[in-house]
């Protein structure tokens, strides 16, 4: 016994200086992740989006650089796609992405409408719908964006996906996919361990886009899983795509 007890005292600074290891990688990884001052510099493939009549090009943006004309649109749009899905509880919410919207450790990509693109009759004139959008301001037309984080989870750090959002007129036309492709390549490229995002339950396309289109699942820490007596009252699930066992185990399983 006196054995055990000895071998016991012994491990626990062992398993202290493992976990300040784990955390003291993790915060490099996320500190790596977060110096990083373009992430679409690394992928070329994805600076333009020419499909489906569609002339669009991204370009990368910081929630504390964020001019008037973006802060505006972002807050419209939000409104726009958002108060449906969030009900009464939208007035609340709009509070709370306003301050996320301009948080330093907030990060965008932002879809421009290019400066080339001209109406082409025999796609509805998709163009001609984007000039009369949301977008209000100097630049070309800003058609939709990403805001992400860099954050940990469960011991994971992930890429966090706080809002996607899109114009109707570009919605439906694989610009969403193309969005969350981007996204999973950032993650790969800066360590993390997953993609997760928040989604409202009464917004179905948005949820069948996410499970059914992309293969996204359920996180064993949706309010959902943690508790599916009190879980089901929620309006929301937290969604997840891991990229090595151990988020796995601790994001999914």
């Amino acid at each position: 016994m006196e054995l055990n007890r000895l071998t016991s005292s012994e491990d626990r600074p062992l398993r202290r200086k493992e976990v300040l290891e784990k955390k003291k990688a993790i915060n490099e990884i996320l500190k790596a992740a977060s110096a990083v001052e373009d992430q679409l510099a690394s992928f070329s493939p994805f600076w333009r989006y020419d499909r489906h009549g569609l002339s669009l090009y991204l370009e990368s943006g910081f929630g504390e650089h964020l001019t008037f004309s973006l802060k505006r649109y972002i807050q419209v749009l939000l409104k726009v796609n958002m108060e449906g899905p969030y009900g009464s509880e939208w007035p609340a919410e709009e509070k709370i992405k306003r301050r996320e919207m301009v948080a330093p450790e907030a990060r965008y990509i932002f879809v421009r409408l290019s400066p080339n693109a001209t109406p082409n009759k025999n796609l509805d004139n998709i163009e001609e719908k984007i000039i009369s959008a949301h977008w209000i301001g100097d630049g070309d037309p800003v058609v939709a964006f990403v805001q992400y984080r860099f954050i940990v989870e469960e011991e994971i750090p992930v890429l966090y996906i706080f809002e996607l959002q899109l114009e109707s007129c570009v919605q439906r036309k694989g610009l969403g996919k193309f969005l969350m492709e981007l996204l999973e390549l950032i993650a790969h490229k800066n360590r993390m361990g997953a993609v997760m995002l928040t989604v409202q339950k009464d917004n179905t396309s948005a949820v069948d886009f996410y499970i059914k289109k992309l293969r996204y699942c359920i996180s064993s820490i949706s309010p959902s899983r943690v508790n599916p007596l009190i879980g089901s009252e929620t309006r929301y699930e937290i969604l997840c795509k891991t990229f090595d066992s151990e988020a796995k185990a601790k994001l999914e399983e």
